[in-house]
């Protein structure tokens, strides 16, 4: 059930996804052997909320108990496994699981990840600390899983960590060629077999409940053929499985929304096959997924392992690379991962608010609407037709408003959690008022910037202002170093650089005076430079004749850029600290798209297929360059034509000025401008480099670990079967150096040449395929997008210490809210300091993954939750605010780093002092609903003849010391 796609939430619900519900716990109610398994809690929790009855409710509750209904997954969404980041995977599946163990005692153990495009190496693991007994997966490469059908390679043990090997492995079912659908061609009918409820009709479900292409019903006449269309298929399937169980899925996209259709012609087909069961070879009976694989588990098999490895890229035909949605939709991209920052930030800082003013003057239940309105939001769009853009343009912009909305609602929230005076004897945030800006305070403003992360910070943050001239104060009133310079965005604002230093989890507050005076007039100036552009001429394509005559250098502390006068673009980067050069340039290149299916294969939301390489996307390029104190600035302008006015595309680099600083260098800031684009064309970033790293990348798998790309051939189609996701890194190396790019959100990569990263940046498409127009999904997407990349150089050991941070940094960068100044009384003139707040600061090798209070309301003993359950007549639990989740992940792995790969042992007491004092400590499983201490999962017999380790290794909780591990 689609949490999005092609039609919205509120049309799906309306047109088919409430039936599921309401009809099939009525016709599990009438027969004892039948069963359904539900996956998306989106779904089911709105209709829960809003559409079951109380005796439907009670029936539910029934049916769990019983085991005929089963929850799989139990996340929010089916996620996407290719271009979503692990803290949004992580929210979501914690989202659902919640809610299912609130309101009815069970734990997912099983997953059915039948649909997302391709499948990662992440996704198990994470199952795994979920307390998943068993992975279920689908798409794959059609020429991978024709090898694994035809050698019974389709069932394995995945050990899906290198770091973590057989402590958090999962067996693994891959379906078949025929996927999760029930096959629906019949040698004896013209219409699709074995969905007799037909097809769900959208805007309104039929009056007369008549769908279309419904199937022949099953008669005395039609059983039989039935039957052995049906049986011939479980045995075609049993062939390329080990066991003599064969998992047959019933159903499809949006089905059972009429399930007493559906079980009216299946229960007969079942008794009909099991009655000749000695002529047809095959006995059948209705199944969870949790009965199969207990069958399976039963045989008691020895599996082969399966590494760290993951299934992406996904291609279903030569010409049908699954990659160009890594990059589809780049807005919604951003948006969805800056909704995902502004909501950790949010979720810290209202927890340490709780813990500190439990009685505080913002109202507990107010937050926790405003927090769970955003985690739904991202976890909505989380969904594998959602973030990946490969939906329709009124679903987009249903995730949009979805997110927009709620981060509207927690700008609000983190207003008051900033402002309100804690002391304040309120029950309300309405009791308490700020004045806006009169005309004579105009002047001044005042901002308040919060470090979400547990790790002490020096940055420069980015402050828009109208005025040419500032100073800032900190909460002391004293100066601040900063830098004012024209606005790279716009032509009537001002960039105004301010150099902070914030202690984990610390906010502080700034007051900025504007004035309309130049700086170099006023002394009171002299803690902000004032930053001049100088404009280099523009170069045409055409005249690069000779270049690399006129070098012009910026130089930091750690890196030396030269770029070329002759081109305005960068001509190489030197790592001081090694004293290397890297010859390196970065510039806009484009494929060309075909639009018409006659004339060849066709690049969509979901597929990238290109005519040939890609041709240069610019005739001319502009460069200014903004030497300053704080930070230098270079701008590149792209322009299609050289006469053109306007540019097409730009590159805006930032170098920090590191000097008297504990400001890290050797981070090179980048953000560009692109579109919007003509129509057939997806641009790319290629960085092309000295670096002979023969066509290999390495790229993240969700942010939680490095794969390793190696380029390879195909007999077609090879250079769009090479691009890989990206979410927060990628890089390229050699034997001497390393080239990493970190992103705030996901994008397509490929190294199509020696020394090459090239980045999918964005994409704008048409084609006359008639499904894609029938659904609205040819992606006509005429945005101007405005990524961000983090670019490193240097050895391979260097790197290898910071990129793990830093892409950290960059999806956390801290949060900087203008605000009203709060009234004063009258003795007042100035406000006072800030109370000072404890850092809390963890390892460099460990980060902070969560620490928000769920607000499920579940008791720790297991035993007691489930009584509470079965005896509670209140389906609406109180939220509980005194649990507080905390994850913290090791982000080195295994062998990464000499050092920093090693556990650390740390007394979560003394980390914490700064927000409070820890009473009692728990260890749960990675969505918080298992004690591990009876966490005992499923353990499988493999081939691998390593020592296995215990899933969950003992700790020692009474001291509040922990030792973290590669996570």
């Amino acid at each position: 059930m689609d949490v999005g796609w092609v039609y919205t939430i509120q049309e799906s619900m309306h047109a088919y996804a409430a039936n599921v519900y309401t009809s099939v716990t009525e016709e599990l109610s009438k027969v004892k052997d039948r069963r359904f398994i539900a996956v998306e809690q989106e779904f089911f929790r709105l209709w829960w909320d809003t559409v079951a009855s109380d005796s439907l409710k009670k029936q539910v509750r029934q049916l769990v108990t019983e085991g005929r209904l089963e929850f799989i997954i139990g996340g929010q969404v089916m996620h996407d496994e290719a271009v979503t980041d692990l803290d949004d995977q992580i929210l979501q599946m914690t989202e659902g699981h919640g809610f299912l163990y609130q309101t009815f005692g069970v734990r997912p153990r099983f997953s059915w990840h039948v649909d997302p495009f391709g499948a990662s190496a992440t996704t198990p693991v994470l199952f795994a600390l979920a307390g998943f007994d068993a992975h279920l997966i689908s798409r794959i490469d059609y020429d991978l899983k024709d090898s694994m059908q035809k050698n019974k390679k389709l069932q394995f043990v995945w050990r899906g960590s290198p770091s973590l090997k057989a402590k958090q492995e999962i067996f693994t079912h891959t379906m078949d060629q025929f996927s999760y659908c029930t096959p629906s061609n019949l040698p004896f009918s013209n219409s699709s077999g074995f969905y007799w409820n037909g097809v769900a009709l959208f805007p309104d479900p039929p009056k007369d409940g008549i769908y279309p292409n419904m199937s022949l019903p099953v008669t005395k006449e039609t059983v039989q053929l039935y039957a052995k269309t049906m049986v011939e298929n479980i045995k075609q399937r049993a062939a390329w499985f080990r066991t003599n169980h064969v998992l047959w899925p019933w159903g499809c996209d949006k089905q059972f929304y009429n399930s007493s259709v559906q079980f009216k012609n299946m229960d007969p087909l079942v008794k009909y096959i099991n009655q000749n069961s000695k002529e047809f070879g095959v006995t059948v009976q209705y199944a969870t997924l949790s009965e199969y694989f207990q069958s399976i588990h039963q045989t008691n098999l020895t599996w082969d392992v399966r590494g760290g490895e993951d299934f992406l890229p996904y291609s279903t035909e030569p010409y049908q690379a699954w990659t160009g949605f890594y990059a589809s939709r780049n807005v919604l991209k951003g948006v969805a991962r800056r909704a995902s920052s502004q909501l950790y930030a949010a979720e810290t800082l209202f927890t340490r608010y709780r813990v500190n003013f439990p009685d505080g003057p913002v109202a507990k239940d107010w937050a926790l609407e405003k927090l769970r309105a955003l985690r739904w939001a991202v976890s909505e769009v989380q969904h594998h037709d959602g973030i990946t853009g490969t939906e329709s343009p009124k679903v987009a912009e249903m995730y949009t408003q979805h997110l927009v909305q709620a981060m509207m609602g927690v700008d609000e929230l983190l207003a008051a959690l900033f402002l309100l005076p804690h002391n304040l004897a309120v029950s309300n945030i309405q009791d308490t008022n700020f004045h806006r800006k009169d005309a004579d305070q105009s002047l001044e403003q005042h901002v308040i910037i919060y470090n979400p992360l547990a790790w002490n910070v020096t940055t420069i943050v980015n402050v828009t202002i109208k005025f040419p001239s500032a100073m800032v104060y900190d909460d002391d009133g004293q100066p601040v170093p900063a830098q004012i310079q024209r606005s790279a965005q716009s032509n009537i604002s001002y960039d105004l650089f301010v150099l902070v230093e914030l202690g984990g989890l610390e906010h502080r507050k700034y007051l900025i005076k504007v004035s309309e005076t130049p700086c170099s007039k006023s002394l009171k100036c002299s803690y902000t430079y004032e930053a001049k552009a100088a404009v280099f001429e523009r170069r045409s394509v055409k005249n690069w004749m000779k270049t690399g005559r006129r070098l012009l250098p910026v130089l930091s502390e750690c890196y030396k850029l030269m770029f070329d006068q002759d081109t305005n673009l960068l001509h190489s980067i030197t790592y001081l600290q090694d004293k290397r050069r890297v010859r390196m340039t970065q510039d806009f290149w484009e494929y060309d798209a075909n639009g018409d299916v006659e004339a060849g294969p066709i690049s969509d939301n979901y597929i990238f297929s290109t005519k040939g390489s890609a041709v240069r996307a610019y005739k001319a390029v502009e460069m200014e360059i903004i030497p300053g104190k704080i930070v230098t600035e270079i701008r590149q302008y792209f322009y299609r034509e050289d006469s053109d006015k306007d540019y097409a595309y730009s590159i805006t680099t930032r170098v920090p000025e590191c000097s008297g600083t504990q400001l890290q260098c050797h981070r090179l800031e980048q953000s560009y401008s692109l579109g919007p684009l003509h129509i057939n064309t997806e641009v790319v970033l290629r960085t092309s480099s000295s670096l002979k790293n023969n066509r290999t990348l390495y790229s993240d798998n969700n942010g939680y670990q490095m794969m390793k790309r190696t380029y390879k051939k195909f007999t077609n189609n090879t250079l769009a079967r090479n691009y890989f996701p990206m979410v927060r890194t990628a890089y390229i190396e050699d034997d001497l150096s390393r080239l990493v790019i970190l992103s705030d959100r996901a994008h397509g990569v490929s190294s199509q040449a020696n020394g090459q990263l090239e980045v999918m940046l964005h994409r704008r498409l048409w084609n006359n395929l008639a499904w894609n127009l029938g659904y609205n999904l040819t992606l006509n997407d005429s945005s101007v997008v405005r990524p961000n990349l983090w670019m490193v150089l240097g050895s391979v050991g260097a790197t290898s210490k910071l990129h793990q941070r830093g892409a950290v940094e960059l999806q956390h960068r801290p949060v900087i809210m203008p605000i009203d100044q709060p009234r004063l009384p009258q003795k007042e003139k100035e406000p006072r300091p800030s109370s000072p707040v404890s850092p809390v600061v963890l390892p460099p090798n460990l980060h902070l993954l969560s620490l928000n209070i769920p607000g499920w309301n579940y008791s720790s003993n297991h035993n007691i939750h489930l009584s509470h359950v079965h005896s509670s007549k209140d389906l609406h639990s109180e939220p509980d605010f005194d649990r507080v989740l905390l994850r913290i992940m090791h982000l080195f792995e295994e062998g990464e780093d000499p050092e920093l790969s090693k556990p650390v042992t740390i007394n979560l007491k003394d980390i914490l002092r700064g927000i409070g004092v820890v009473e009692v400590l728990e260890e749960r499983s990675l969505t918080g609903t298992w004690d591990v201490t009876g966490l005992q999962r499923w353990k499988w017999k493999t081939v691998a003849t390593a020592k296995k380790n215990e899933s969950w290794p003992s700790r020692r909780v009474e001291d509040f010391t922990v030792t973290v591990s590669q996570f």
